[in-house]
């Protein structure tokens, strides 16, 4: 799968999370890279302070970051499909990070 194909995908699983929580996504920007820090071969990273601990004293941050990675998705998938799918979870599960909700609890839902 090309890169543009991938950020395609990642735009498309973007455009499926429901507007109203959308609309509450606040001072995020979402990236594709090729691969993550130190050779990990994690599929997503959220950076950034969780809505939940953001304080008074907030404003004016940088943009968190949830970051998408390429290359160890396309390792681990085998079809084109699958790349998909997983890009849909991995954006929908660091998403969720934003909104403050930790691994346990996404594995609790399925989405670990």
């Amino acid at each position: 799968m090309s890169r543009e194909e991938f950020e395609d995908a990642v735009a498309d699983a973007l455009d499926v999370v429901p507007s109203d929580l959308a609309r509450m996504m606040r001072n995020v920007v979402v990236l594709v890279e090729d691969d993550a820090p130190d050779g990990a071969s994690l599929f997503g990273l959220y950076e950034g302070t969780p809505l939940t601990e953001r304080g008074e004293g907030w404003a004016g941050a940088l943009p968190d970051r949830i970051t998408i990675f390429r290359n160890p998705t396309l390792s681990f998938c085998t079809s084109r499909e699958e790349v998909v799918e997983e890009v849909r979870v991995t954006v929908v599960h660091e998403i969720a990070h934003h909104f403050g909700i930790d691994d346990a609890r996404l594995h609790e839902l399925g989405w670990g």
